[in-house]
């Protein structure tokens, strides 16, 4: 049976041990308590960690019509509630994917703005031809029209005595593809539209004299 009288002396000696090591080093004990206190209020501040996806954005200001190359990609995370629906998540950089219409830098890249790696494969025919448009007043187009859209197609000749022939219609709805986002010096702009082997037939056989233009059609 042990003796009461030790185990009272043990423990006032390791009590007075604790309290003479807790003297010479209040200092340092005193600095973690601090540390400790920093980090306990700089938790309780932080807001919470909201979840972030992972999306793909442009790099730099791109172009509509034009394939899409790895330098023209960024990963970015983005908040939950801040990434647009379709958004493209995939591990996978879209390289090679058409762009169908001229995107921002930092603009996160939707399914609604690619176009698949080969222009055709978004017609809704496999016998459509992909058919470049020149029309003749180019800002007006690239402002109206979007990929997606369907359009028609109108002509008007030039008489050659100051003054045009009255204008038709060469097709009266094909669907856009692409609309590159420049137009050239001449005021002209390219519109690439989904057209049948006959539509692309009377399309190509506009004179390159006459001036064209397209409609939105719903």
């Amino acid at each position: 049976m042990p003796n009461p009288s030790h185990t009272s002396s043990d423990f006032d000696a390791l009590r007075a041990t604790l309290i003479d090591t807790f003297h010479r080093n209040r200092r340092m004990v005193a600095a973690l308590l601090a540390a400790v206190a920093v980090i306990l209020a700089v938790n309780a501040v932080r807001p919470g960690g909201a979840a972030t996806v992972e999306v793909w954005v442009a790099a730099h200001d791109l172009g509509g019509g034009e394939p899409l190359h790895r330098a023209d990609l960024a990963l970015e995370a983005l908040p939950r509630s801040a990434v647009p629906a379709g958004a493209i998540v995939t591990r996978t950089a879209p390289v090679g994917v058409m762009l169908g219409a001229p995107v921002r830098r930092g603009e996160p890249l939707t399914d609604v703005r690619l176009l698949s790696p080969y222009l055709l494969a978004a017609a809704a025919s496999p016998r459509d031809l992909a058919v470049p448009v020149r029309v003749t007043d180019g800002p007006a187009a690239l402002a109206l029209v979007r990929p997606g859209e369907r359009v028609a197609v109108i002509a008007a000749g030039d008489t050659g005595v100051g003054s045009a022939a009255p204008a038709h219609t060469v097709v009266a709805a094909v669907r856009v593809l692409a609309v590159p986002e420049h137009s050239t010096d001449d005021g002209l702009a390219l519109v690439v539209v989904a057209a049948t082997p006959r539509q692309a037939t009377e399309l190509a056989s506009i004179p390159s004299s006459d001036r064209i233009s397209v409609a939105v059609r719903k």
